[in-house]
């Protein structure tokens, strides 16, 4: 019986209903799924095919998109170690970047490893892929695994190109080799604190519009008054906060560190404010943004549309470490994830000169901040306008685009 993977999947907070879960069981026996590869689970899955059996319970189970990465994680945490469907169509062999040695280095080791400049890192990286025809571990030139060459996976150099490494370790890389899948920030994450809203409504203007649903009492009181005792109910629209705020997230990477409160924010923000347009980025703004993470190839918002339609009345919040590669910020082709012809800093001003009420929410924590090259950088784009993400943060940020 699949019991316990039902009870799993509760327990990661999904709206699974015990119809849907008897659903997934009729599929079973019907043979919705048939028979192929022997599994182990010890339990009504086993016979089938893992990558066959996952896909008929997410259609069974979740009737949401947003739930498909708390679903991914509980699946994954139950059959221990599953191995989900992954698109390499990279020429590097993925067999290289299995994780096979993990090298710690002593002082003078480190002390002899050097940074290479943009143009020297991208063009050695082309040589090494011209002349290397075989898989290396633990060395200081070719791409491997577990080594001090600035290219590969699981070693460790203060700067290079990460090749199939499932995430950051040192958060030194300038390039990330593979496509990587990021999760939409949860707008529905119960808050711990109702504390975010409260700072968050330092940043209000209400204004009374709509239908009128709501009882003005003073008016229905002095109409009845002067109409000889008779009643003479009077309504007026609801009163709401009229500020309009574009918020741009950072998502994934060293992101993945601050989900639980960025969820949080990102939760308080739609409650408190009516007008509220979002969008995502990684790490800096370039020439596109998306709304949905899985399709964020496929369905992008260009930053220019966004900045035409949006008028000025729009307050700016920019959410995000800002902890990347200074050449993300500052170079030309510096993303991470592709080549983008203008560097971060240039849509980051036009940003800034479009939306003169911005700010800037890090939940990286402060004292951290001045070791950073990255967050001295984006600190400069943002004229200081940097605030953490901590209740006095909030307020002073929410004053600041009340100004």
């Amino acid at each position: 019986m699949l019991l316990d993977f039902f009870y799993t999947l509760r327990a990661a907070k999904l709206p699974v209903s015990v119809k849907e879960y008897l659903t997934l069981l009729e599929a079973l026996q019907k043979g919705v799924v048939g028979p192929n590869t022997v599994a182990d689970e010890g339990d009504a899955s086993s016979g089938y095919k893992i990558d066959d059996f996952y896909y008929l319970a997410r259609t069974a189970l979740v009737k949401d998109e947003k739930h498909y990465d708390k679903f991914d994680r509980a699946f994954a945490a139950y059959f221990k170690g599953v191995e989900m469907i992954a698109d390499f169509t990279k020429d590097i062999p993925a067999d290289w970047l299995r994780k096979n040695l993990e090298k710690f280095l002593t002082p003078e080791e480190q002390a002899k490893l050097q940074k290479m400049g943009w143009d020297e890192l991208m063009d050695t990286l082309k040589k090494r892929l011209e002349e290397q025809n075989e898989r290396h571990e633990g060395g200081n030139k070719w791409i491997g695994t577990g080594g001090t060459s600035p290219f590969g996976a699981y070693g460790q150099n203060p700067q290079g190109v990460r090749i199939g490494q499932d995430k950051g370790r040192n958060k030194s890389a300038v390039k990330v080799w593979d496509q990587r899948a990021y999760k939409d920030y949860d707008d529905t994450q119960e808050l711990g604190t109702r504390n975010i809203k409260v700072a968050l409504r330092r940043l209000r203007k209400f204004a009374r519009e709509g239908n009128e649903l709501e009882l003005d009492l003073d008016d229905t009181i002095r109409s009845t008054a002067a109409n000889a005792g008779y009643l003479d109910i009077k309504m007026v629209p609801e009163r709401h906060n009229n500020v309009k705020v574009l918020l741009l997230m950072d998502v994934g990477g060293t992101m993945d560190e601050h989900i639980q409160r960025v969820e949080e924010l990102f939760s308080a923000a739609k409650t408190e404010f009516k007008h509220l347009e979002f969008y995502y980025f990684h790490n800096c703004v370039y020439d596109f943004m998306w709304k949905n993470n899985r399709r964020r190839f496929a369905e992008k918002f260009e930053t220019w549309d966004i900045i035409r339609k949006y008028n000025k009345d729009y307050k700016l919040i920019f959410v995000g470490d800002a902890t990347m590669s200074p050449y993300e910020i500052l170079q030309p082709g510096g993303s991470v994830e592709y080549n983008n012809e203008e560097p971060g800093a240039e849509w980051m001003q036009r940003l800034t000169n479009a939306f003169p009420k911005f700010a800037w929410i890090n939940p990286e924590p402060q004292g951290v901040w001045q070791y950073r090259q990255s967050i001295s950088l984006i600190q400069q784009l943002v004229q200081q306008r940097m605030y953490p993400l901590t209740l006095k943060g909030l307020e002073e940020a929410m004053r600041q685009l009340t100004k």
